[in-house]
Protein backbone atom coordinates (compact mmCIF):
# COMPACT_ATOMS: atom_id res chain seq x y z
CA UNK A 1 0.00 0.00 0.00
CA UNK A 2 0.80 3.67 -0.75
CA UNK A 3 2.67 6.05 1.71
CA UNK A 4 1.03 8.65 -0.36
CA UNK A 5 -0.92 10.34 2.87
CA UNK A 6 -1.48 13.72 2.79
CA UNK A 7 -0.42 14.94 6.21
CA UNK A 8 -0.15 18.86 5.58
CA UNK A 9 -0.96 20.19 9.28
CA UNK A 10 -3.19 22.69 8.32
CA UNK A 11 -6.57 21.77 9.32
CA UNK A 12 -7.77 19.21 11.42
CA UNK A 13 -7.03 16.94 8.78
CA UNK A 14 -4.58 14.76 9.96
CA UNK A 15 -6.02 14.11 13.17
CA UNK A 16 -9.20 13.08 12.58
CA UNK A 17 -7.44 10.47 9.62
CA UNK A 18 -5.44 9.43 13.19
CA UNK A 19 -9.29 8.91 14.67
CA UNK A 20 -10.52 6.83 12.05
CA UNK A 21 -7.33 4.88 11.93
CA UNK A 22 -8.04 4.34 15.47
CA UNK A 23 -11.84 3.81 15.10
CA UNK A 24 -11.12 1.28 12.37
CA UNK A 25 -8.45 -0.33 14.19
CA UNK A 26 -10.67 -1.16 17.06
CA UNK A 27 -14.14 -1.71 15.74
CA UNK A 28 -13.62 -2.85 11.91
CA UNK A 29 -15.32 -0.46 9.16
CA UNK A 30 -18.30 -3.20 7.82
CA UNK A 31 -21.90 -1.25 8.30
CA UNK A 32 -20.64 1.99 9.09
CA UNK A 33 -22.64 5.00 8.38
CA UNK A 34 -20.91 8.36 7.80
CA UNK A 35 -22.67 9.71 10.67
CA UNK A 36 -21.78 7.01 12.84
CA UNK A 37 -18.33 7.42 11.57
CA UNK A 38 -18.38 11.18 12.68
CA UNK A 39 -19.80 10.32 15.93
CA UNK A 40 -17.16 8.55 17.04
CA UNK A 41 -14.18 10.07 16.06
CA UNK A 42 -15.75 13.66 17.91
CA UNK A 43 -16.64 15.23 14.34
CA UNK A 44 -19.60 15.73 11.85
CA UNK A 45 -20.59 14.51 8.46
CA UNK A 46 -20.10 17.81 6.94
CA UNK A 47 -16.39 17.95 8.09
CA UNK A 48 -15.74 14.43 6.92
CA UNK A 49 -16.78 15.49 3.45
CA UNK A 50 -15.21 18.46 3.64
CA UNK A 51 -11.82 17.35 4.60
CA UNK A 52 -12.41 14.39 2.36
CA UNK A 53 -15.06 14.28 0.04
CA UNK A 54 -16.74 11.10 0.83
CA UNK A 55 -16.90 7.55 3.64
CA UNK A 56 -15.26 5.69 1.07
CA UNK A 57 -11.91 8.49 0.80
CA UNK A 58 -11.93 9.29 4.76
CA UNK A 59 -11.93 5.04 5.00
CA UNK A 60 -9.48 4.72 2.08
CA UNK A 61 -7.05 7.27 3.46
CA UNK A 62 -7.39 5.93 7.25
CA UNK A 63 -6.37 2.59 6.21
CA UNK A 64 -2.41 4.48 4.37
CA UNK A 65 -2.21 5.77 7.56
CA UNK A 66 -2.89 2.85 9.63
CA UNK A 67 -1.13 0.79 7.64
CA UNK A 68 1.84 2.86 8.47
CA UNK A 69 1.41 2.07 12.36
CA UNK A 70 2.52 -1.40 11.40
CA UNK A 71 6.61 -1.42 11.05
CA UNK A 72 6.86 -5.13 10.52
CA UNK A 73 3.87 -4.97 7.44
CA UNK A 74 5.06 -1.70 6.26
CA UNK A 75 8.85 -2.60 5.58
CA UNK A 76 8.20 -5.84 4.97
CA UNK A 77 8.51 -4.82 0.73
CA UNK A 78 11.16 -2.46 1.58
CA UNK A 79 13.45 -4.83 3.66
CA UNK A 80 12.99 -7.14 0.12
CA UNK A 81 13.96 -4.75 -1.98
CA UNK A 82 16.70 -3.38 -0.15
CA UNK A 83 18.08 -5.70 1.97
CA UNK A 84 21.62 -8.11 0.87
CA UNK A 85 21.24 -11.98 0.93
CA UNK A 86 19.94 -14.68 -1.60
CA UNK A 87 16.13 -13.71 -3.33
CA UNK A 88 14.88 -16.74 -1.16
CA UNK A 89 15.51 -15.73 2.24
CA UNK A 90 14.32 -12.39 1.43
CA UNK A 91 11.24 -13.38 0.72
CA UNK A 92 10.96 -15.94 3.55
CA UNK A 93 11.66 -12.91 5.63
CA UNK A 94 9.32 -10.74 3.76
CA UNK A 95 6.48 -13.81 5.10
CA UNK A 96 8.00 -13.12 8.56
CA UNK A 97 7.45 -9.86 8.88
CA UNK A 98 4.24 -9.84 7.24
CA UNK A 99 2.43 -12.39 9.38
CA UNK A 100 4.28 -10.60 12.63
CA UNK A 101 1.34 -11.07 15.24
CA UNK A 102 1.38 -7.15 15.98
CA UNK A 103 0.02 -7.03 11.73
CA UNK A 104 -3.09 -9.21 12.70
CA UNK A 105 -5.27 -6.02 13.70
CA UNK A 106 -4.24 -4.77 10.41
CA UNK A 107 -4.43 -7.60 8.23
CA UNK A 108 -8.19 -8.32 9.17
CA UNK A 109 -8.74 -4.27 8.54
CA UNK A 110 -7.50 -4.88 5.13
CA UNK A 111 -9.46 -7.74 4.08
CA UNK A 112 -12.57 -6.44 5.69
CA UNK A 113 -11.96 -3.10 3.73
CA UNK A 114 -11.32 -5.19 0.35
CA UNK A 115 -14.49 -7.09 1.04
CA UNK A 116 -16.89 -4.13 1.46
CA UNK A 117 -14.84 -1.99 -1.06
CA UNK A 118 -15.84 -4.82 -3.39
CA UNK A 119 -19.87 -3.62 -3.25
CA UNK A 120 -19.18 -0.52 -4.36
CA UNK A 121 -16.38 -0.69 -6.81
CA UNK A 122 -16.91 2.44 -8.79
CA UNK A 123 -16.59 4.25 -5.31
CA UNK A 124 -13.69 2.54 -4.20
CA UNK A 125 -11.43 2.46 -7.36
CA UNK A 126 -8.70 3.96 -5.37
CA UNK A 127 -8.34 1.72 -2.95
CA UNK A 128 -9.19 -1.09 -4.88
CA UNK A 129 -6.67 -0.10 -7.16
CA UNK A 130 -3.75 0.03 -4.50
CA UNK A 131 -4.77 -3.48 -2.72
CA UNK A 132 -4.69 -4.71 -6.43
CA UNK A 133 -1.23 -3.09 -7.89
CA UNK A 134 1.45 -1.76 -5.45
CA UNK A 135 2.55 -5.10 -3.76
CA UNK A 136 2.86 -6.84 -7.27
CA UNK A 137 4.48 -3.36 -8.50
CA UNK A 138 6.88 -3.43 -5.56
CA UNK A 139 7.71 -7.73 -5.81
CA UNK A 140 7.65 -7.25 -9.84
CA UNK A 141 10.33 -4.38 -9.72
CA UNK A 142 12.44 -6.87 -7.09
CA UNK A 143 12.01 -9.85 -9.51
CA UNK A 144 13.00 -7.56 -12.76
CA UNK A 145 16.32 -6.64 -10.91
CA UNK A 146 17.07 -10.67 -10.44
CA UNK A 147 16.42 -11.42 -14.01
CA UNK A 148 13.48 -13.70 -13.28
CA UNK A 149 11.26 -14.66 -16.26
CA UNK A 150 7.98 -13.15 -16.63
CA UNK A 151 8.88 -11.21 -13.23
CA UNK A 152 5.28 -9.48 -13.94
CA UNK A 153 3.39 -12.79 -14.01
CA UNK A 154 5.72 -14.03 -10.95
CA UNK A 155 4.83 -11.32 -8.91
CA UNK A 156 1.21 -11.27 -9.13
CA UNK A 157 1.65 -15.22 -7.96
CA UNK A 158 3.60 -13.74 -4.89
CA UNK A 159 1.53 -12.00 -3.54
CA UNK A 160 -1.37 -14.26 -4.45
CA UNK A 161 0.04 -16.86 -2.48
CA UNK A 162 0.97 -14.46 -0.04
CA UNK A 163 -2.71 -13.07 0.14
CA UNK A 164 -4.23 -16.36 0.34
CA UNK A 165 -1.82 -17.53 3.52
CA UNK A 166 -2.83 -14.00 5.18
CA UNK A 167 -6.26 -14.82 5.09
CA UNK A 168 -5.64 -18.63 6.35
CA UNK A 169 -3.53 -17.11 9.30
CA UNK A 170 -6.58 -14.36 9.86
CA UNK A 171 -8.79 -17.75 10.06
CA UNK A 172 -6.56 -19.61 12.02
CA UNK A 173 -4.44 -22.16 10.06
CA UNK A 174 -1.90 -23.33 12.29
CA UNK A 175 1.20 -20.36 11.67
CA UNK A 176 4.09 -23.53 11.19
CA UNK A 177 1.66 -24.77 8.18
CA UNK A 178 1.17 -21.34 6.49
CA UNK A 179 5.62 -21.35 7.53
CA UNK A 180 5.88 -24.50 5.46
CA UNK A 181 3.25 -23.36 2.96
CA UNK A 182 4.99 -20.18 1.84
CA UNK A 183 8.70 -21.88 1.94
CA UNK A 184 7.47 -24.47 -0.27
CA UNK A 185 6.16 -22.07 -2.69
CA UNK A 186 9.34 -20.09 -2.75
CA UNK A 187 11.60 -23.66 -3.01
CA UNK A 188 9.67 -23.80 -6.32
CA UNK A 189 10.02 -20.29 -8.00
CA UNK A 190 12.49 -20.01 -10.44
CA UNK A 191 15.50 -18.42 -8.54
CA UNK A 192 18.77 -19.75 -10.02
CA UNK A 193 20.81 -21.14 -7.06
CA UNK A 194 22.97 -18.63 -4.84
CA UNK A 195 20.13 -15.97 -5.86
Amino acid sequence: MSDAVDTTPSSGRVRLLERVADHVLAHGATDLSLSELARAVGSNNRMLLYHFGSKEAVLGQAILVAFTRFPHLHGALRRLAEDEGPLRDRLLQAWQDIAHDDNLPFLALFFQSFGVALYHPERNTELLGSMGEEWVDAVHAVLAREGLPEPRALATEVVAVLRGLQFALLSGTDRAVLDAAFAGHVARLPIPDGS
